[in-house]
């Protein structure tokens, strides 16, 4: 029942048009089942190996968010099911996942990871490299992707101000490429994927439509 009441508070502190990602890397299938059976259908997992023997064993009806860095060379084993691709962060990567959707006669859907934090740790584009591929005549060819918005993780500091720079900064970088590029047809912006379980309702503030929370929801990971 600790799932279940974790996810309901949660819940709560949600508004309407924002979408919940039950992020339960690591976690067995029971700990989801808890969550699905609470009622969340969307879950995001990191390793896509995992997410894959996940998908196996639970309800056909889940979502599943690819939330981590993604191998090209493991794109094909998420291809014929994954829901969202998070971490979007080279167009060598949106060339693979556009052949493995053709292949699947599918599109998938995509965020583009933009870099927004002040450490090295992270992945992602700058803008000018988002404009770069936005522009370019390879990416007007891809026909099998779809991308769907923006995502970005910020620094991991208990600094607030400067989360709510790096939220901030996302955001006007959605509404640029909004407003400047609503003409490409493989760019259905809806979608800004900031926030996890210790910032998410400040990256609500700043315009965030889709949260990442795993560790409020299923407890602390064991890795």
């Amino acid at each position: 029942m600790v799932i279940a009441n974790n996810l309901n508070e949660i819940k709560k502190t949600i508004p309407e048009g924002v979408t919940l990602v039950a992020v339960s890397k690591t976690k067995p299938i029971e700990d989801i089942q808890q969550a699905y059976d609470a009622g969340q259908r969307v879950f995001g997992e990191n390793k896509i190996q995992e997410m894959s023997d996940k998908y196996e064993s639970l309800p056909k009806d889940i979502q599943w968010h690819m939330i981590g860095h993604v191998q090209r060379n493991k794109v094909k084993y998420m291809a014929p099911y994954v829901s969202l691709i998070h971490g979007v962060d080279s167009f060598r990567l949106l060339e693979e996942l556009d052949k493995q959707a053709k292949r699947n006669n599918r599109v998938i859907p995509c965020l583009l990871q933009m870099f927004i934090a002040k450490e090295d740790t992270k992945f992602g584009l700058d803008e000018a490299e988002l404009i770069e591929i936005l522009e370019s005549e390879a990416f007007s060819k891809l026909q099998h992707i779809e991308i769907k918005g923006l995502m970005g993780m910020a620094t991991f500091t208990e600094d607030q101000h400067l989360i709510k720079e790096e939220f901030t900064s996302l955001k006007a970088i959605f509404d640029k490429v909004k407003n400047n590029y609503s003409h490409i047809p493989s760019l259905q912006l809806t979608t800004v994927s900031m926030g996890m379980s210790n910032d998410y309702l400040l990256a609500i503030e700043c315009g965030s439509t889709m949260v990442r929370i795993g560790s409020s929801i299923f407890g602390h990971r064991n890795y």
